[in-house]
């Protein structure tokens, strides 16, 4: 099936024609591991999960990236606040960041790149770019100049004249050009690197560029995802020194996500109102939490509110207790839940994900596939092809969207249980179908 996918380098929805046939490779921009990640750090997580499973699907390929920037100016101030060395506080907050990702159902990236095991190869790139004038060295710094690409900010749309305008206030008289961005930063305080330039760090718009360039020979991949806020200016950045180096823009589509309000105003530090993902996913679940992210267009701004959490894990609630009812009916005559050969009722489906990632079409169409598993069950439980075909079409749609609920495994006791059950609703002794029916109750099979 074709996919379609909103391009934000040509600002237009354009079809996905991969570089190689039958192949993807993504690389999505991970957290700077200073703390535990906050909920819009986990919208990329499940938006570039959500499209990988998609391409898996359909029978790709798919190699995918994402990086932890395990060095940087936070880590340094966070791990004198914690009394600890910057290389333990990353590893801390690495493994928190794991743990968020798997409870949120989200696959483990191919390749998890960090920065400290990629300076060699971050140097040397560097280094190139001295040696091909597009960069250059001040007192131990070294910044990129801007000026040598022709087409800087293609991807924001953003004029160099008007950004000159905005740059002047914050002039560093050091640099050529207000515009240039640094490429590696002297220093003399937290964790180092030797280079020919000083002791110091890199300058966070390279690091996904070599990442990249090491992991995929040539540097050419087909998609490149991450939160709006990374469009200008890290991932402008990022394809100002590829073509610098390599003469291409890296990824063929850059795609991004967008923000994520609380009570309907933007998450700031600054205004205090910074949901951690570790405490919604402990309050409410990966499903819950994930269920709200794939709700709204990934695209648009999403609203996390305490009652849309509890709505969503409601929602949710019902969902698997039509999924639960589908899978005993079929237990109970005796077919599996594991294996099924027949038609599944999910082109619809399929195809709004394919449409961009349109979520909200795509759940409408499992919502269509839960009306009518509702139906089945009132009306005609005995047709047990038809509860089938309900539930094994949800158990694909749940797998495509990464939504987890628990297989209900029946119990030869299970089965005496409902047995005996309808035996005495048939002749009407309602105290023992009562008493049944509490042991069902307790079990959780009605």
């Amino acid at each position: 099936m074709e996919v379609k996918l909103y391009n934000s380098l040509s600002n237009q929805v354009e079809v996905f024609k991969p570089i190689k046939e039958n192949e993807v490779t993504c690389y999505v921009c991970g957290p700077t591991v200073y703390s535990f990640v906050h909920i819009g750090n986990m919208r990329p997580v499940v938006t570039f999960d959500l499209l990988r499973r998609l391409f898996i699907k359909l029978g790709y390929k798919v190699t995918f990236i994402s990086n932890f920037t395990d060095i940087d100016d936070k880590i340094i101030s966070q791990a004198k606040l914690e009394k600890i060395d910057e290389k333990t506080l990353a590893e801390k907050y690495i493994n928190a960041f794991e743990k968020d990702r798997e409870n949120i159902h989200s696959l483990k990236p191919d390749y998890q790149p960090r920065v400290t095991e990629t300076m060699n190869d971050i140097i040397a790139f560097i280094a190139k770019l001295i040696e091909k004038g597009y960069a250059y060295q001040v007192d131990g710094d070294v910044y990129f100049r801007v000026s040598k690409i022709a087409d800087y900010g293609c991807l924001s749309k953003m004029k160099k004249e008007d950004l000159l305008v905005g740059a002047r206030i914050d002039e560093n008289s050091s640099k050529e050009s207000p515009l240039d961005f640094a490429l590696w930063k002297k220093t003399d305080e937290g964790i180092k690197f030797k280079s020919p330039w000083s002791y110091g760090r890199p300058g966070w718009h390279s690091e996904c560029v070599v990442m990249i360039n090491k992991i995929v020979p040539g540097g050419r991949i087909d998609i490149h995802g991450g939160g709006f806020d990374l469009k200008f200016p890290h991932h402008e950045n990022e394809i100002a020194q590829e073509e610098a180096m390599y003469n291409h823009k890296i990824a063929t589509y850059w795609m991004h996500n967008g923000f994520i309000n609380i009570d309907n105003v933007k998450m700031s530090k600054s205004l205090g109102n910074v949901k951690r993902a570790v405490d919604l996913l402990d309050e409410y679940g990966g499903n819950t939490v994930r269920f709200v992210l794939i709700n709204s267009y990934y695209r648009t701004p999403v609203n996390f509110s305490d009652e849309l959490l509890l709505s969503a894990k409601n929602e949710l609630d019902k969902i698997n207790q039509v999924y639960s009812r589908l899978s005993i009916k079929i237990q109970l005559s005796n077919e599996s839940i594991f294996s099924y050969q027949g038609e599944l009722e999910i082109e619809g489906f399929v195809k709004a994900l394919c449409d961009d990632l349109n979520t909200p079409n795509a759940l409408t169409e499992m919502y269509r596939v839960i009306k009518l598993a509702n139906v089945s069950l009132r009306s005609n439980p005995q047709d047990i092809d038809k509860l089938k075909v309900c539930y094994f079409t949800l158990k694909e749609m749940f797998d495509y969207l990464g939504l987890v609920f628990d297989e209900i495994i029946l119990t030869d006791e299970d089965k005496k249980l409902f047995d005996d059950y309808n035996k005495a609703k048939s002749i009407k002794d309602f105290a023992k179908s009562d008493e049944i029916r509490a042991k069902l109750i307790k079990r959780k099979l009605l």
